[in-house]
């Protein structure tokens, strides 16, 4: 299973897939930098800004016109981390920091983009917004089952020029049609969304270079998160009943989302909450309906 996943609770979805040994498939970013070195400059973000043509620089360069977004120019784990919106010139001389860059402040929709790429053309693509819930949760995410043809002949331009012989999985963050993060790897969170065998049509792209994946008719999926108060220690349920809440109607998977041999404390978590679980589902409501009976085992 030469799939690399840092996050036990994940590992359940690359368990039966056959992949040989000597093919490494990457779900985290430093293992994606690592084994890419003719594309890892896709995680400095500003070059990534300068790609598309928009406005950005270091800072120590000071912007001409103000509001403007700045953040770390390369962070593998933590990628918002320091974050923030500058919007005067004192702003940006009060958050002056070594390693940091500003860009044009972006609008629209924030959508994230699995792409599945043969020497730099996009075989198959599939789109997810998250819903927010403050300060840094996500109440869920809708995996969409249907196209976006603008982001999508943007992306394409965008792969052409930039990674015209890569092959492998991408995953793009865009706010208003434009890239703000690139990530040489999909998003683990819900693979089983995508439909039976999309991860033995993963496994053919890197050991044969080719997209065979047949898919069925496309429906909406969803992933819900589970957040509870920081400040207290949590068990994980038992596993009967984590394997109850998996038999549940329209319920495809369920991840509890943090180590049982580690404080709490120890868990990177937003600073709205303590990430419980996951419950990835055909149907939002189904999916509500499961999440629920993990709360109460949690006692949230």
């Amino acid at each position: 299973m030469p799939f690399c996943e840092a996050d036990p609770w994940r590992l359940q979805y690359f368990e039966g897939v056959s992949c040989p040994p000597e093919v490494r498939i990457p779900t985290e970013d430093p293992d994606a930098y690592e084994w890419n070195p003719q594309y890892r400059w896709v995680y400095d973000k500003l070059r990534l800004c300068a790609s598309q043509g928009l406005a950005c620089a270091p800072h120590g360069v000071e912007p001409p016109e103000f509001p403007v977004f700045s953040k770390p120019i390369t962070n593998l784990r933590g990628m918002g981390v320091g974050s923030r919106i500058l919007r005067s010139r004192a702003d940006y001389r009060r958050h002056l920091t070594a390693g940091h860059f500003w860009m044009k402040l972006l609008e629209g929709e924030h959508v994230s983009t699995d792409a599945a790429v043969v020497r730099g053309k996009a075989a198959w693509r599939r789109h997810s917004r998250g819903k927010p819930a403050g300060e840094g949760m996500f109440d869920y995410w809708t995996i969409e089952a249907s196209a976006r043809p603008d982001l999508e002949a943007y992306l394409d331009v965008w792969l052409a020029r930039n990674l015209g012989f890569y092959t492998g999985m991408v995953n793009f963050e865009t706010i208003g049609g434009h890239i703000i993060d690139a990530h040489l790897r999909f998003a683990d969170q819900w693979p089983e969304l995508y439909g039976h065998d999309w991860l033995e049509a993963v496994v053919g792209l890197y050991q044969h270079g080719e997209w065979t994946f047949r898919e069925p008719a496309r429906t909406n999926g969803y992933s819900i998160a589970l957040f509870g108060p920081h400040g207290r220690e949590y068990q994980h349920p038992p596993a009967a009943l984590t394997e109850q809440v998996r038999s549940m109607l329209q319920v495809t998977s369920v991840q509890i989302t943090f180590h049982r041999d580690r404080p709490a404390a120890a868990h990177a978590m937003p600073p709205g909450g303590f990430r419980l679980a996951i419950v990835n589902c055909r149907d939002l409501e189904a999916g509500r309906v499961a999440l629920a009976v993990l709360a109460r085992a949690f006692e949230v």
